[in-house]
């Protein structure tokens, strides 16, 4: 099985040259003296032709047969100027099938029919289609050029274990039964956080790993059971050395794999700012429609809606869809009432600005002169759809206003989604505080360090306590983030009694790892970067699932592999373990 050239590389210059070529039929079509056949590798296609002398061999090929054709370049009379070998076609002088395929499942091709649980059961079939060929090939682009950076930048490349010690904070973790220390568990790692952290202990000052992570959470379009992220952390480097690191990274990656060039440095926003414009931490900088504060503008509004959340030290904000007062209908307005909702939003109230005025169900409750101070603080014009969410909780406000926010940007095509907006946001809330069981939780994890200005705030006032963290964040999307770590051990502590740690909950999950900061451990921290996230952006996929060779499904299951399975009685056995079956 010899070939001479793949089956995107011949052009016009090989006209002539007698070639040998293999891979499979992606299509025949059969013109009665002349069989054309589209023949397909990794690299592209490669029109074949077979003349009368072929008739008997060539009639039992069918799509996805692999065949080797021996020939000769020639210009095709017809040329195709969508295929990069459109201007050459094979002249065939031997053809032999090197095996066969039955009819398959699916079609494969970029347009194929199967709905995804379908490419999914036959997976090796939907990654023979080119599209997914070039999301896995630009994935693995994206991996080299991340590698190229770190290796040219002292990063030294270190794997961290697999089999952990189980610190149930934050999402599940994946246990493993261990057969030789009965009715004890691994974990496998939801990041390599504390390894590390470590190895910055240890004296290494730059690493970074490709890293496998594991989390036993819900799934979404852009979440997986398992992914990878690329970690690094560094030693004596301050926070923006740190972001310079992480974004020129990211300028490579861009140059390497897009032919984009990132200005630098990256544009940044506080968390705080975020929320106030966007609503949300990890803003979609691509277009407008900012958020606008009105606790003030309609403090003095008789609104019982309005009145009500502000009585109770709530907020109202709004956002002003520009010239869409005309466009959007009483029901089309439902519509983004039900978004708003979904985010525990009461309500959508809103207002039309038009030739005759103001119009819309609350405008009953302003004056002029408290109508007129609304639209100055909306930037309201004739033909402007201004919409206001109020509630007594900020959260819900944000988070309404926010999805609203984004669900508008791309129903109205108001960006172009060939773009890449980076940013990082910075400055955010150490803690968080949960109602459900009135304590706090470390917004990123128990190890970020407070912002130097913030430590007294630890104990003094944690709900303000700002943490020295970033995120990076592209097109609405955070790719990843990281922090300064704390180093001393007296801070360590400090933080795990804020979060209501008891000691001897700190001995048994940290103890281990705590115990190493008594020996001289260096100022130190990083970031990790979602690779799946990044590649799935880049490639322009709406799921993790189009950049993942194996996925999961929603559901956490492969239909290639049936996975998860139970197991058979005797594997139990050895690890002492007993299946308990649901009521």
């Amino acid at each position: 099985m010899n070939r001479t050239h793949n089956n995107g590389e011949l052009r016009i210059e090989h006209v002539g040259e007698h070639v040998e070529l293999i891979g499979w039929v992606s299509k025949k079509r059969n013109l009665g003296s002349l069989v054309f056949i589209d023949l397909r590798d990794r690299y592209g296609l490669t029109q074949i032709v077979c003349g009368e002398e072929f008739e008997e061999q060539v009639r039992e090929i069918k799509n996805e047969y692999i065949i080797q054709v021996s020939g000769n370049v020639v210009e095709r009379s017809s040329k195709n100027p969508k295929m990069p070998t459109g201007d050459i076609e094979i002249e065939t002088k031997k053809i032999e099938v090197i095996n066969k395929a039955e009819l398959t499942p699916m079609i494969v091709a970029d347009e194929t029919d199967a709905l995804e649980e379908t490419r999914m059961q036959y997976r090796y079939l939907d990654l023979r289609r080119p599209v997914m060929q070039k999301n896995i090939m630009t994935r693995a682009k994206i991996t080299r050029s991340i590698r190229e950076y770190l290796d040219n930048h002292d990063f030294i490349d270190i794997e961290t274990p697999y089999l952990n010690k189980s610190t149930p904070e934050g999402a599940r973790d994946f246990l493993v039964p261990s057969r030789v220390h009965n009715g004890s568990f691994y974990a496998l790692p939801q990041s390599p956080q504390l390894f590390k952290q470590l190895l910055m202990v240890s004296g290494f000052e730059r690493y970074y790993q490709i890293a496998r992570c594991f989390r036993d959470e819900d799934l979404r379009a852009d979440r997986q059971p398992e992914f990878t992220q690329v970690d690094v952390e560094m030693s004596f480097m301050s926070t923006d050395q740190i972001i310079r690191v992480g974004e020129e990274m990211v300028a490579k990656v861009m140059k390497d794999v897009k032919d984009i060039d990132l200005k630098l440095p990256l544009p940044r926003m506080t968390w705080h700012e975020a929320m106030e414009k966007y609503g949300i931490d990890k803003p979609d900088t691509r277009f407008g429609l900012e958020l606008v504060n009105l606790n003030e503008v309609v403090s003095d509004v008789d609104f019982a809606v309005f009145k009500n959340a502000l009585d109770h030290n709530g907020y109202v904000k709004g956002i002003n869809i520009k010239g869409q007062a005309d466009q959007f209908s009483r029901k089309k307005i439902d519509q983004l009432t039900d978004i708003v909702k979904t985010y525990k939003a009461k309500g959508l109230a809103w207002l039309k600005v038009n030739d005759n005025g103001v119009q819309g169900p609350i405008a009953k409750f302003f004056n002029e002169e408290q109508m007129q101070r609304l639209l100055k603080a909306m930037d309201a014009k004739v033909h402007d759809l201004l919409v206001f969410v109020s509630d007594t909780h900020y959260e819900v406000v944000c988070d309404s206003l926010a999805a609203l926010r984004n669900y508008l940007g791309k129903e109205l095509k108001l960006y172009d989604p060939h773009t890449f907006d980076f940013l990082w946001v910075t400055d955010f809330p150490m803690f968080e505080y949960d109602e459900e069981t009135q304590r706090y939780y470390a917004k990123h994890h128990p190890f970020t360090r407070p912002k130097d200005s913030d430590i007294d705030k630890i104990e003094n006032d944690p709900a303000h306590c700002l943490a020295d963290a970033y995120d990076i964040v592209l097109n609405g999307f955070e790719l990843g983030g990281g922090s300064q770590r704390i180093y001393e051990q007296d801070l360590q502590e400090r933080a795990f009694k804020a979060l209501g740690f008891t000691q001897e909950r700190i001995e048994s999950q940290f103890g281990w790892f705590v115990d190493a900061f008594k020996y001289g451990t260096p100022p130190h921290g990083g970031f990790a970067l979602g690779l799946d996230r990044l590649a799935m952006l880049l490639c322009e996929c709406d799921s993790l699932r189009d950049v993942i060779a194996f996925p999961k499904n929603t559901t956490s299951t492969c239909p290639m592999s049936k996975a998860p399975s139970p197991v058979d009685q005797l594997q139990l056995d050895d690890l002492g373990i007993e299946v308990k079956e649901d009521e």
